[in-house]
């Protein structure tokens, strides 16, 4: 009974739960920036370790707070933003690394472990790319919530979703990811064909935030028929138990709402 109370409340508000989860996934790595600034590198260190394993954490591919710009990039990358090369010089980390993107190799270690200092700010323990797909994820769930109650949306057909949300993302993350390892392999016939790249802050989030969108219209309207069915099923059994017995058909049995807009499953 009481596991029966705990998943009926599940399947009712499942958006809510899963607004404030995504909430909580991409607010963490706001929160690590804001924690160095104020000096507690401790509490923010635990942050960066924690997302660590999820993301790169590139130095160039990460939004920053309280420093002169948002972000860093890579000069080649082709941004009116001062590059990070200019900064490097003056950055303990980089001692070691190379300013010629051709030598990216050099370059990864440093990127992923400098955080920031005074001048330049804090990164953010997600990439640009990672924080505009979640931030999407959140944006577009809050909107699903506004929609649906006007009526059940229609889902985003799988095609569609990989045209649009999985094909810019394909596209600008692919061509770079290669562009760069066949340069580092030294396959000079391969990376004619991909020159070398650098995505821009702009195009990372944009991709990022179309990928997002699409992921809500591709999930959320399927994933509401299925919980508003189990909602449906499990009111019902529990309504059955404390009216003795209620016809199932009522718009509401008890305490617990039928949602009769969506058909359950038969099977």
């Amino acid at each position: 009974m009481i596991l029966d109370r705990i998943f009926y409340t599940l399947s009712r508000r499942w958006l809510l739960f899963l607004n404030l989860l995504v909430a909580i996934y991409v607010g963490l790595p706001m929160l690590a920036p804001v924690l160095m600034n104020a000096g507690l590198t401790g509490p923010a260190s635990l942050l960066y370790r924690a997302y660590s394993p999820m993301c790169h954490q590139l130095a160039s591919r990460s939004f920053f707070l309280f420093g002169e710009q948002p972000a860093y990039p890579r000069a080649i990358a082709g941004s009116d933003l001062t590059p990070i090369e200019d900064y490097m010089p003056g950055i303990p980390e980089f001692a070691g690394a190379s300013a010629d993107p051709e030598q990216w190799s050099t370059f990864l270690l440093p990127a992923r472990v400098f955080r920031g200092n005074e001048q330049m700010g804090y990164k953010m323990a997600l990439c640009q790319r990672d924080i505009s797909i979640y931030l999407s994820l959140l944006i577009g769930g809050l909107i699903y919530g506004v929609l649906r109650r006007r009526g059940p949306v229609r889902p985003l057909p799988f095609w569609v979703f990989v045209i649009v949300g999985l094909g810019p993302i394909a596209l600008d993350g692919f061509s770079q990811l290669f562009s760069q390892l066949f340069i580092g392999l030294g396959l000079d016939t391969l990376a004619q064909l991909v020159p070398l790249r650098e995505s821009s802050p702009l195009l990372r989030s944009l991709t990022g935030a179309i990928l997002g969108l699409s992921l809500v219209w591709l999930l959320y309207p399927r994933l509401d028929e299925q919980f508003t069915a189990t909602a449906n099923d499990i009111g019902r059994r529990l309504a059955a138990r404390e009216m003795g017995g209620v016809e199932s058909g009522d718009r509401r049995l008890g305490d617990f709402e039928i949602d009769e807009t969506l058909n359950p499953p038969t099977s």
